[in-house]
């Protein structure tokens, strides 16, 4: 077998060098999240799909923006996430809709449910991804929603160094 341009990089090196993590293959991201919401602490969580849905993720991204997550009933639930349904999946294609569980451990479902008894915290869905035994994962977070002046904040100060680095490069050359 002849070796291809990139033989002696493997899949690990290649995610690790992106600056991901080793292993991980990103489905989704849902960047409106940390626009919107300051990120406190994450969590991991598989979830309950059904075989045509795992196919359709490895073809094509699944939708993350207007996705929100619900405990009830000591089940936490996923809303809102679509995936697009299978080519190949005909009848047995589930409603591309549909709420899914997500799995997680009974402490971890009670600790965010006592958190979310604060006000201004929510759950939401950041990345989805496969990992590095081709499960699929999505990363959750309880996080406090942004003021309008925190955005404007925040992206002053993303401004300031977008500035400062353009700077620092043009005093490097010289």
């Amino acid at each position: 077998m002849a070796p291809t341009a990139r033989s002696g990089v493997t899949q690990m090196a290649a995610s690790k060098a992106k600056g991901g993590r080793p292993g991980i293959k990103v489905i989704s991201k849902n960047r409106a999240a940390h626009h919107n919401y300051a990120i406190d602490e994450t969590f991991e969580a598989g979830i309950e799909l059904t075989g045509a849905e795992v196919k359709s993720l490895r073809d094509r991204a699944a939708q993350l923006t207007d996705t929100f997550v619900l405990i009830r009933g000591g089940e936490v639930w996923l809303n809102g996430m679509h995936i697009h349904p299978y080519v190949n999946g005909g009848v047995w294609n589930p409603d591309p809709d549909r709420r899914r569980k997500l799995l997680l451990h009974r402490r971890q479902i009670d600790y965010m449910e006592q958190k979310l008894r604060t006000k201004g915290v929510a759950i939401v869905p950041l990345q989805m991804y496969f990992d590095e035994h081709n499960r699929v994962k999505l990363t959750i977070a309880l996080a406090t929603g942004k003021k309008l002046y925190d955005k404007r904040a925040d992206m002053a100060r993303r401004d300031a160094d977008r500035e400062i680095r353009r700077v620092l490069k043009e005093r490097s050359r010289a």
